[in-house]
């Protein structure tokens, strides 16, 4: 009965630690960097990107961009009334385009 409780204990706990997701954008700036504030809100909703479900996405200098780093249900219901579905906000962020994506570092909601 020992040995089956372990066995059971031990799997539960690989799988709790294997569950584990890694977030890509970290709560806080990074000093050296500049802090820019941009529009965000989902890219197929609200800013006529095309793609295959909603994502978050950015827009600078009128030019909207798809997000990496963080995912559009890590900052809410994206279908509530002041989502990013149905409204666009501002966010604080620092990162960089790359391959007409923006990869994100650091991502607040203002």
């Amino acid at each position: 009965m020992k040995s089956y409780s372990f066995l059971i204990l031990s799997f539960l706990l690989i799988n709790a630690a294997v569950a584990q997701t890694k977030k890509v954008a970290v709560t806080q700036p990074n000093v050296n960097l500049k802090i820019d504030t941009v529009q965000t809100a989902c890219g197929e909703c609200q800013f006529g990107l095309k793609g295959k479900s909603c994502d978050l996405a950015v827009r600078i200098n009128n030019k909207s961009y798809f997000v990496d780093g963080t995912n559009i249900n890590d900052h809410g219901d994206a279908h509530a009334d002041n989502g990013f579905c149905n409204a666009v906000t501002k966010a604080a962020v620092q990162g960089k385009l790359v391959n007409n994506r923006y990869k994100v570092t650091y991502f607040k909601l203002l």
